[in-house]
């Protein structure tokens, strides 16, 4: 194999658990290496730092001089939603790509303040959603492309988990007593932090909607949360997306309470899509191993296996320097001019929310 450069990698802020999958996916890749992590809290490092066998000289309280000293290719970024804006518009005059973890931004003000800042740079930005290198779903997306079900027409959504605080980095569990015992103190169960499981889960459901309907925009959207006693936010949202005719609604629903985690046991409803088009329909299902499919000249539902993904377009750190090496196109879902119409459809259902009346589509 000819040589190839060596991407240098930091980390830059632990508010999101997922920083520790996409550490692990850099220290997996023959041509990343972790330079640099950061984060005002040194004790929220001390895994990462084990799990990897980090010296001192790559570990930093201060994201600055993180960036200064370790002089990185590419910076993950995974602050709080509430402070995505303006996290990559400190980063983005380091010259730096950017990969950004889900959700997009807390409102599409912020989102378009990260197209902005990235625009004179001539870097690459990304947003990770996991949902987007889920074998199910890039299958669906391939037979939505292929004509199998003909137009996509309606997308149904249903996603979630227990809940943010019953996990940490790679999916390992908390328990129950102890998730309830840090809501009070978690920032994902803080409003002004953009917590809850509307901002948490619905940009994945919107976004991947958008993918499948090739970037068709919804007129209108309603959308409805829950309410509990003494919680600054929703656990479960539903919102419905009506689109110029002949396309009708679409559904996405949001929950952080499902009855089982879906990488464990699929919970019930099952959490994934529900595609219809105007020759057949997709179930895909996350960590599901087939799509369950009917089309006009079999209207059984009948199983097709997931695509195998190829090296490059397995995940988020593997693509983007794919990307970078290669040229070629950006996996949809991480691509900012889409992830924007799910920004949209986002702001829109929060507003929804508050007004308790159906909204015009914002921009």
């Amino acid at each position: 194999m000819p040589n190839r450069p060596l991407y240098r990698v930091a980390g830059v802020n632990f508010d999101h658990m997922h920083m520790g999958d996409l550490l692990r996916q850099v220290s997996e890749h023959h041509s990343a290496e972790i330079v640099g992590i950061a984060d005002v809290s040194r004790e929220r490092m001390q895994d990462t730092i084990a799990r990897f066998g980090l010296s001192k000289e790559k570990v930093f309280t201060d994201w600055r001089e993180c960036l200064e000293t370790s002089k990185p290719d590419i910076v993950i970024l995974c602050p709080k939603t509430g402070e995505h804006g303006q996290s990559v518009v400190d980063t983005a005059p380091y010259g730096v790509h950017i990969l950004a973890e889900k959700p997009f931004a807390a409102n599409l003000a912020d989102a378009d303040k990260m197209i902005a800042a990235m625009a004179p740079t001539g870097k690459t930005l990304i947003i990770n959603w996991p949902l987007a290198w889920y074998p199910p779903h890039v299958t669906t997306k391939r037979s939505i492309t292929e004509g199998l079900i003909g137009e996509v027409t309606e997308v149904h959504y249903y996603d979630g988990n227990r809940g943010p605080l019953r996990h940490i980095a790679d999916k390992v569990e908390i328990t129950e007593d102890e998730a309830n015992r840090q809501k009070s103190e978690s920032w994902w169960y803080q409003k002004e932090a953009a917590g809850g499981s509307l901002q948490d889960y619905l940009g994945y459901g919107v976004t991947l909607g958008a993918w499948f309907m090739d970037g068709r925009k919804p007129l209108e959207v309603t959308c409805v949360t829950d309410s509990k006693p003494g919680l600054d936010v929703d656990e479960h949202s539903i919102t419905v997306c009506r689109y110029a005719a002949p396309y009708g609604l679409s559904k996405f629903e949001t929950r952080w309470g499902t009855f089982t985690d879906p990488w464990t046991l699929q919970p019930q409803p099952k959490c994934g899509f529900v595609v219809r088009g105007t020759h057949g329909t997709l179930s895909s299902y996350d960590y599901e191993r087939v799509v369950r499919v009917q089309t006009r000249e079999q209207p059984e539902t009948h199983e097709i296996p997931v695509d195998t993904l190829s090296p490059g377009w397995r995940n988020p750190i593997e693509h983007l320097i794919h990307h970078l090496e290669t040229g070629c196109p950006l996996h949809g879902p991480l691509d900012p001019t889409l992830c924007r119409i799910g920004q949209q459809i986002v702001d829109s259902a929060m507003l929804s929310a508050q007004e308790k009346r159906t909204v015009a589509l914002l921009d």
